[in-house]
């Protein structure tokens, strides 16, 4: 750890700033907490790559996912949270007060820390599926299926949510262009069976997605059949990425509690971790939900239960 030259105490550290956290550091600065915010690698966490927002209560117009983050952020600084760029790189939770590090130099002490981290949706790594985020490309059909009303989609992935995601699309595209790796689908039986007997529903076995086409916009994806090895181009507007999510817990690895994915584990109901007085909020312990909504009001739920357990110690 650093020498005491370089060292600060919190009471309240809140790490990372999507809703999650930004809601907490709303919250804590009301209870007087006096809350310290890092935002991390990506202030305003995935709602920056999100274009349109258009299932938050509260904005009948709709509105840019980074304008929505700069809201959230204004809010908490004026309620008097102290928001911070820098990144936590290491932490120690075996001792009280809590330590952690920012940006590998700076060390904060702090008697309740809120973990607000997020996760990152895994991508395929094609230059072209990069390019096009935003523009037909993403990573999320629940929170842009809506702008492809009518048209045709594709959607890569095997698993519950990619299926999931498919039944959800095939309300709303015209056709939906299911891509899978291999001859099988991990997905539960159920919901297979569901995907299959859904008449607008392609899927395409053995297939591996070479590039995303389109100059401004997604118009197509060429595909390779890994068994007949014969190439295709289908043509849609929207491509839509269901590969899963990487909780950002790789810091807290060893200190607290996680399931075999790497998502915090908190006490249901609650926000509570493994360790008293740490709490976890937002997408980064939970694999359900992942909405924007969601992530607030656990962000909110951290700050109360931080708030009672710093009453119940005295602090």
């Amino acid at each position: 750890m650093e020498n005491n030259t370089n060292q600060e105490h919190a009471h309240v550290l809140i790490i990372g700033s999507g809703p999650a956290g930004y809601t907490a550091a709303i919250y804590a600065a009301r209870a007087n907490l006096k809350p310290v915010l890092y935002q991390g690698i990506q202030p305003g966490g995935q709602l920056t790559i999100t274009t349109e927002v258009e299932n938050y209560p509260g904005y009948p117009e709709g509105i840019q996912g980074p304008e929505m983050m700069v809201d959230f952020e204004k809010q908490a600084a004026r309620m008097g949270a102290d928001i911070r760029y820098g990144m936590a790189t290491s932490v120690d939770f075996s001792s009280h007060p809590f330590k952690v590090v920012i940006d590998e130099e700076k060390t904060l002490t702090a008697d309740a820390i809120i973990i607000a981290t997020g996760a990152s949706a895994k991508w395929l790594g094609l230059p072209s599926e990069q390019r096009l985020n935003g523009s037909g490309v993403s990573a999320c059909a629940v929170c842009d299926g809506f702008f492809f009303r009518g048209k045709e989609a594709a959607i890569v992935g095997a698993g519950d949510t990619a299926a999931e995601e498919a039944l959800y699309l095939s309300k709303i595209c015209s056709n939906v262009h299911m891509l899978v790796r291999r001859d099988e689908m991990r997905a539960s039986k159920v919901m297979q069976d569901r995907v299959l007997k859904t008449s607008n529903i392609m899927v395409y076995w053995n297939t591996e997605t070479l590039e995303v086409t389109g100059e401004k916009k997604v118009d197509g994806v060429r595909i390779l059949n890994t068994k007949t090895n014969e190439e295709k181009q289908i043509p849609i507007d929207a491509f839509f990425v269901a590969i899963g999510h990487q909780p950002n817990s790789g810091i807290f690895a060893g200190q607290l509690e996680m399931d075999e994915q790497g998502y915090i584990k908190t006490t249901p109901g609650t926000t509570k971790t493994s360790i008293e007085g740490v709490f976890a909020c937002g997408d980064v312990q939970d694999k359900n939900y992942r909405q924007a909504v969601t992530a607030a009001g656990s962000g909110c739920m951290a700050a109360l239960d931080a708030e009672r357990y710093l009453s119940a110690k005295g602090h």
